[in-house]
């Protein structure tokens, strides 16, 4: 699960950030005001494109270009991109925030590759997936790789970083051990909303406590930032929910209603699923969706349409929107400023996107 905007490329050719970089941050609702503040994160971000590149290079030619294929399709470099805006309430320029940058990128790109082998999916950020080009095996081989390269980078940070990029993979595998299992007689939504803390929440928070630790700020800041990248990260996942179902357009990366199509059971589905409203809408919108993947196009379009119009719909916004106020009070300890405020600006685009 990745934040909304990550499955189309964000940044220059190859991933790298361009002169509209202030477009990029856009795309992300991220406005960065302070042109030193902005000057700073793209340095950041350019140093990660070019450690990125260099890490993942391998003795073996087959190796380097799966390795390389991930990282060359772009991205928005959200994590990274927290690592740099942590890094603002220390000092970043210190030697070790790209590196703790890359562990962050390193870590989420192994994750991709195996779960598109999962998920068996053909394409993954416009362009062919590794396991469809190389099969699964390779895809898998190659995620391993790349978490081990970002295991041995954070070693040259130290044992914490090691530690916590260890304790965070372990999270995520959990995730995606209780999304594989299903609910197990727990209630769904909680069980969703934990999966989403696991896969995606986890290692947004790690980013943004990476950011703060190797800029040198203070620890009352530092588990500030990392409450904060857990909960903007289920936020920007939730949304994308929405999204799916909400927009007329690909605003969501992806085409509306994808997830319905494919039977993936998202917040607005939970909540309709688990609604006992009793109008001939609702009533028919449960039947619907019980049926499971709405592979056929009348019923497909049913759904999307009655779930348009839904209380459950209305109650997922409601629920993006307490989760976007979450993160904003939970920077409250950081200094008031263009860091600062650059993050709230975050919080401000989810609560307003899915509106």
């Amino acid at each position: 699960m990745i934040p909304a905007g990550e499955r189309s490329g964000a940044t220059g050719p190859g991933g790298r950030p361009g002169p509209e970089a202030t477009g990029q941050f856009g795309a992300l609702g991220l406005h960065l005001a302070d042109p030193r503040v902005e000057a700073s994160v793209l340095g950041i971000l350019e140093g990660v494109e070019a450690e990125l590149r260099a890490s993942v290079a391998s003795a073996d030619p087959l190796v380097t270009e799966a390795a390389r294929h991930l990282v060359e399709a772009g991205g928005k470099r959200f994590r990274p991109l927290l690592v740099a805006l942590g890094a603002q309430f220390g000092d970043p320029t210190g030697p070790q925030v790209v590196p703790a940058a890359v562990v962050m990128e390193l870590t989420h790109l192994a994750t991709l590759y195996h779960d598109d082998v999962m998920d068996e999916a053909a394409v993954r950020r416009g362009a062919p997936s590794a396991n469809s080009r190389w099969t699964n095996s390779v895809a898998i081989l190659v995620g391993d790789y790349l978490f081990a390269r970002a295991a041995d980078i954070a070693a040259d940070l130290g044992p914490d970083a090691v530690r916590l990029q260890a304790r965070t993979f372990a999270r995520l595998v959990h995730g995606q051990i209780a999304e594989t299992v299903g609910p197990r007689g727990t209630d769904p939504v909680a069980h969703y909303l934990h999966v989403i803390a696991e896969k995606t929440g986890s290692l947004i928070a790690t980013s943004a406590r990476f950011g703060g630790m190797f800029g040198g700020a203070s620890a009352e800041h530092t588990e500030a930032l990392a409450g904060y990248g857990e909960t903007i990260g289920v936020a920007f996942q939730l949304s994308d929910d929405l999204l799916d179902i909400a927009s007329e357009s690909v605003q969501s990366g992806k085409t509306p209603g994808t997830d319905l199509r494919e039977g993936v059971p998202t917040l607005p589905v939970l909540y309709a699923l688990a609604s006992d409203d009793s109008d001939a809408a609702s009533v028919r919108l449960r039947e619907v969706l019980a049926t499971g993947p709405l592979v056929d196009d009348a019923l497909h379009a049913e759904a999307l349409g009655l779930l348009r119009e839904s209380p459950a719909l209305k109650r997922a916004r409601e629920t993006v929107r307490s989760y976007a106020e979450d993160a904003r009070s939970r920077l409250a300890p950081l200094p008031e400023g263009p860091s600062r405020r650059a993050l709230e600006s975050l919080c401000d685009y989810i609560a307003d996107r899915t509106s």
